[in-house]
């Protein structure tokens, strides 16, 4: 009797991300994403994040190593060739002197990124990648409808472990299409809210935990002609994102964050 493959799961796709699939479940991920268009994309978003992350915490480069003649080994070697004592002034010398150069360094070094600014790299990362992934479908954007708000909002902040409440965006003229989860790189979840106005125009709102201590005011995002703004509150990171101007989109943040309990 031939083994049964087992199907495919979220574990899998992480793990695929990640490289850590041996080579046969990493053909078997391979042949799902070719017959699964949808997940396909989301493994790229993903991809694309998970090199963003690397791009931006790449080592720095380290200083260059003393020279031969300074070695603390070379200048005991010559102990025999100068008189007693001089080796160990010698020594002081080249002791100082590197911990001068490391010293250095590490001032002129930029700094590491805080928690709260590495959280914020991946929030924006994370809300322009699934604007432009989903927004675009017209057929598929979202997978609860606004029609169900009420089940919309519990499911999510189930998932989440968070009170979610979608925005009421009315008055600025959008109203909620509907909502789904994302996967964070970190295999939890986030919320993707999607609105659009009367003349089809998109917003989408994502929703990701944070925690409780972490806060961030809020920052303006672009890439590609896709603008956001984005910020820390309340246990969560919050981006709304969209093709349109700055300005336009201040007056949604605002009502976003006053929704959320969170203003940017």
């Amino acid at each position: 009797m031939s083994e049964v493959t087992p199907p495919i799961g979220e574990n899998d796709l992480h793990a695929y991300v990640d490289g850590r699939l041996d080579p046969a479940r990493h053909l078997a991920v391979e042949h799902y994403l070719r017959e699964n268009p949808d997940a396909a994309q989301c493994v790229a978003t993903d991809q694309r994040q998970r090199e963003a992350i690397r791009a931006a915490f790449a080592a720095r480069e380290v200083p260059e190593p003393l020279p031969p003649q300074l070695s603390l080994a070379n200048i005991i070697a010559q102990r025999t060739r100068h008189p007693p004592g001089w080796w160990l002034i010698a020594a002081s010398v080249v002791f100082a002197l590197g911990a001068g150069l490391a010293g250095g360094w590490f001032l002129h070094s930029p700094p590491r990124p805080g928690r709260a600014q590495q959280a914020m790299v991946l929030l924006e990362q994370e809300a322009l990648s699934s604007h432009v992934v989903y927004a675009v479908d017209r057929r598929h954007p979202i997978e609860v409808s606004g029609a169900e708000t009420p089940h919309l909002q519990q499911w999510l902040s189930n998932r989440l472990d968070r009170t979610v409440v979608a925005p009421d965006l009315s008055s600025l003229g959008y109203h909620l299409i509907g909502g789904r989860l994302l996967a964070t790189e970190y295999g939890g979840a986030a919320a993707l809210l999607m609105y659009d106005d009367t003349h089809q125009h998109r917003i989408s709102v994502l929703l990701r935990p944070m925690a409780a201590s972490l806060q961030a005011p809020s920052a303006s995002i672009e890439k590609d002609g896709v603008n956001g703004r984005a910020w820390i509150g309340n246990g969560l990171g919050i981006a709304v994102v969209a093709t349109l101007p700055q300005n336009d989109l201040a007056p949604l943040a605002t009502q976003i964050g006053s929704d959320l309990g969170a203003p940017g």
